[in-house]
């Protein structure tokens, strides 16, 4: 199941869990969305790259292996938007696609970039386009999904290190909501409906976890994970904003930067997985 090169396993665990939305929760998403999603954002990636690589005049880079592996990233970019985002218009995914790729060369500090690519064309679309939204309730409330999504998300943050974060994140999101449904005198069913969204499953075990954007050291991913579950708690019950956690890890992110100052470790390598730093590559 695990392949040396992580990013093969999250493309094959993925892309099951699509297929499954699609065939087993009857979505709306169609072939054609998906299609124009993948095809953008591998382009995208291609051409960018190549961009990059004539800017620094790196001409023998040109369609190295390293240019066609960072399209398994583009992959996963394009995957997590078909499961996470819904819109009425093909444009509209293309758009999103667009600017996901395009943040990860643009907002970038010592060729690593900060934001979530995923998450930010989510942001993008629901802040500029009109027939983009995110549907929280699509999974259901099934166990079997529940422990679908733990067992095979947990497979992938055992191959890249990253566990803790999402631990910590449902810890401290989970501390909070229990206190509030405590408080508010709650039934237990409640909290478990909360804590049981598809979508915040997939935001914490495959989003959250973005090795190429996260905080390099753990004790920065750990004040990453509490910072973005209470912000994401806030945003929810005070402002009611039901795509809380996407909204918070678009703010907290540009932190990145101050955590890895502050906390200095190596960057996180696809191909070994360890703590080696790599070239300065387009991965």
């Amino acid at each position: 199941m695990l392949f040396k090169d992580a990013r093969d396993s999250q493309i094959l665990v993925l892309s099951l869990f699509l297929i499954l939305g699609i065939t087993t929760r009857d979505w709306t998403l169609k072939w054609d969305l998906i299609a124009v999603t993948i095809l953008t954002c591998l382009v995208t990636q291609l051409f960018l790259t190549i961009l990059t690589q004539i800017s620094s005049n790196n001409y023998h880079k040109f369609f190295t292996s390293e240019t066609f592996l960072s399209l398994k990233s583009a992959l996963i970019t394009a995957l997590g938007l078909c499961l996470l985002l819904r819109a009425n218009e093909p444009f509209t995914m293309a758009i999103a696609a667009f600017f996901a790729i395009g943040s990860k060369f643009l907002f970038r500090i010592k060729g690593k970039h900060f934001f979530n690519p995923a998450n930010f064309g989510i942001i993008f679309v629901l802040m500029f386009t009109h027939s983009a939204w995110i549907s929280p309730g699509q999974w259901g409330a099934d166990w079997w999904y529940l422990l679908l999504f733990i067992g095979l998300g947990g497979m992938i943050l055992k191959q890249v290190g990253r566990w803790e974060t999402t631990a910590i994140f449902f810890l401290s999101y989970g501390a909070l909501e229990t206190i509030r449904n405590l408080y508010l005198g709650w039934t237990w069913d409640v909290l478990l409906h909360n804590l049981m969204s598809g979508s915040l499953l997939l935001f914490a075990l495959f989003m959250l976890t973005d090795p190429r954007s996260i905080p390099n050291a753990k004790i920065g991913r750990i004040y990453w994970a509490i910072t973005i579950a209470c912000l994401t708690f806030i945003l929810q019950h005070q402002f009611y904003l039901t795509t809380a956690i996407f909204w918070s890890l678009f703010i907290v992110s540009p932190f990145t930067i101050f955590f890895d100052k502050m906390w200095k470790e190596p960057r996180f390598n696809w191909l070994s997985n360890s703590k080696n730093v790599l070239p300065q590559t387009i991965l």
